[in-house]
């Protein structure tokens, strides 16, 4: 499980989707989440827009399994 620090109150799932390289702009969030398996807290998550805070699990079918922390 890898850590992803954050300074801020939450972040949103695209950003976490460009922060950790799995996608290069944040215009190909919709399109990976339309075509990827994004489980966050144990329930499948479609909306990029997606408020992430300390503590959240997010597990990416193929990418691996992230926990926000502070």
């Amino acid at each position: 499980m890898q850590q992803i620090k954050i300074d801020t109150e939450y972040i949103t799932l695209g950003q976490l989707l460009k922060m950790t390289d799995i996608i290069q702009s944040g215009g190909m969030a919709k399109w990976f989440l339309a075509e990827h398996d994004v489980i966050v807290n144990g329930e499948i998550e479609t909306r990029r827009g997606r408020k992430l805070r300390i503590n959240d699990t997010i597990k990416i079918e193929g990418f691996g399994t992230y926990k926000i922390i502070r």
